[in-house]
């Protein structure tokens, strides 16, 4: 510690000697300066002299997260134990265990296992709960806190100590970690006699290759093939020379694919295609949704921008945003925004207003107007609008309910407890719907709809102002306790859906699950229309 604060001294001193000696009071490296001076003289104060101990590690970090959250939220610092995390988002590969969790309760719960990976080789399987980690109770621990434990060098080893729906007692688990590899197309297949499908989950090392070779491989298994149905949704983006890649699979080389411009103007780059594309002309539907963000919006904006395909599902995330990365000694580095990216029509699709991390809406009267190569009108900011929108009905409602309660991840815990097997993908079908409605029964499901939310807020206001209205919003509420009685039957067949592509997932892993959800899939229906109808098809990406 000693050391420490000799050697935060003499920084001070240099600085202050420096500012004193180079820059005047007016000039803003001066400013800079002063800043990082107080800075490291309350760092030092609070430490030194604050009533309790401190860690100080903990206490730069708590500063270093202020001030990074002060910046858009793409603008994160990565400390050393966050350099796994990082690997995969770029890579799509890291050192640790091969599984996806989620904190239910108090305990954090293995949500999806990453076949032949050392979690799944080790037995573990989806809905266990870790109660302790080498002996050590994992109670109250955040995902991030559990993750950071879990991650480590191939070799290495960890125990775990498992409830598991099914079982009575506790089922200890031994790790050995390793290095992680997760595919970024993980399937990949025909929808129908002669149109198929790609899903890419990621942007990360090889995807443009990747997806590349998949098509390939459906052209030369369906010489018949006459439409491609590629799937964004839920890909939260990656590399940009990846977006670049993959675009380049459907349009040729030497095409703009997105240009950035930042403060630093020499850092401003165009990103073209550089090589021959796959397939210029197959008939293509691009899906987006929500969670379609960043390298995703580069391509999906791409093939709208050039009229290359037809883009189908809900308005994406909306970042525009370019991050860099920049070294900042012991492993740890900030990721911080140096620009915004246009794609080809030179619009940005960046939100330019956040609330909780999350883009707010931006109607379409106040962004502004940009045509494709074709001449269609699409608009800027606030995310790539579809050429045909679709309404998802689990973005709303009873669905949306029972996926926030992990009322569905629960049934389908105690599901395969009871069922050691399951037919094949292709042959699978639930048909228990009203074991279901037991379960949640059991669960004493209670769902609040947004007009009984609205209407405890209109009683309240009423009183306030001293109407009396409580008869009439009696009658409205009896109303939507009888609706909302027949919603769960009227939802039947989204709700089987959720429920067969959660089994899947527990029994085929990530490629059951796509496989499992294109079965039932109104989007993929949809797309497969539109690729059967030429004239639509056309129609759509001419019209002005």
């Amino acid at each position: 510690m000693k050391r420490f604060w000799k050697i935060g001294g003499l920084v001070v001193l240099l600085l202050g000697g420096l500012a004193n000696t180079v820059y005047t009071p007016t000039n803003r490296q001066f400013d800079i300066l002063k800043n990082i001076e107080i800075f490291t003289a309350l760092y030092k104060e609070v430490n030194t002299y604050y009533v309790d101990d401190l860690d100080p590690g903990k206490l730069m970090r708590t500063g270093i997260d202020a001030m990074m959250e002060s910046l858009d939220p793409f603008t994160n610092y990565i400390s050393e134990s966050d350099i796994e995390g990082y690997r995969f988002l770029t890579e799509g590969r890291y050192h640790g265990i091969g599984a996806v969790s989620e904190k239910m309760g108090e305990y954090v719960t293995i949500t999806e296992l990453y076949q032949d990976q050392p979690a799944d080789k080790a037995g573990l399987k989806v809905g266990d709960k870790i109660v302790e980690i080498d002996g050590k109770s994992a109670f109250g621990r955040t995902t991030d806190q559990v993750n950071e434990i879990l991650r480590g060098y191939p070799g290495s080893s960890v125990e775990l100590t498992i409830d598991r729906p099914g079982e009575k007692n506790k089922v200890k688990v031994r790790l050995v970690r390793g290095e992680v590899s997760v595919p970024n197309v993980p399937y990949s297949g025909m929808v129908s006699n002669d149109i198929g499908y790609i899903a890419l989950t990621t942007f990360t090392r090889q995807a443009g290759q990747n997806v590349g070779n998949a098509l390939k491989e459906l052209k030369s298994e369906n010489p018949a093939l006459k439409g491609v149905i590629f799937d964004l949704r839920g890909n939260g983006g990656g590399l940009l020379s990846e977006a670049v890649n993959v675009s380049n699979v459907f349009i040729p080389r030497n095409e703009l694919v997105a240009s950035t411009k930042g403060k630093v103007k020499d850092w401003d780059r165009s990103f073209k295609t550089l090589n021959e594309a796959v397939d210029l002309d197959i008939p293509l539907v691009v899906l987006i949704n929500k969670n379609s963000a960043s390298a995703s919006e580069i391509v999906s904006g791409v093939m709208q921008d050039y009229d290359r395909g037809v883009l189908l599902g809900q308005r994406s995330y909306g970042k525009g945003l370019v991050q860099n990365t920049r070294d900042l000694g012991y492993n740890a580095k900030v990721k911080m925004t140096t620009a915004k990216y246009y794609i080809p029509s030179q619009r940005c699709i960046q939100s330019v207003e956040y609330e909780d991390g999350e883009p707010v809406h931006i109607p379409d009267d106040k962004r502004a107007v940009f045509k494709t190569r074709n001449g269609r009108k699409v608009l800027d900011g606030g995310g790539i609008s579809p050429d045909v929108y679709i309404k998802k009905p689990t973005e709303e409602g009873i669905l949306k309910s029972l996926m926030e309660d992990h009322l569905i991840f629960d049934y389908v815990s105690q599901f395969c407890a009871e069922n050691p097997e399951v037919a094949p993908v292709e042959e699978f079908h639930f048909q228990d719907f009203s074991g279901f409605l037991s379960f949640l029964k059991e669960r004493n499901f209670e769902y609040e709809s947004e007009t009984e939310i609205m209407l405890q807020k209109l009683l309240v206001k009423s009183t306030t102002e001293g109407i009396n209205l409580e008869t009439n919003i009696q009658a409205i509420q009896q109303k939507i306790e009888n609706a909302k009685q027949d919603e769960l039957q009227a939802h039947k067949d989204e709700i089987i859906d959720l429920i067969e592509k959660e089994i899947a997932s527990r029994y085929f892993y990530q490629r059951g699950k796509v496989q499992m959800g294109l079965r039932n899939d109104e989007e993929i229906q949809e797309a497969i229309t539109i690729i059967n109808t030429p004239a639509r098809y056309k129609e759509i990406l001419s019209m002005q």
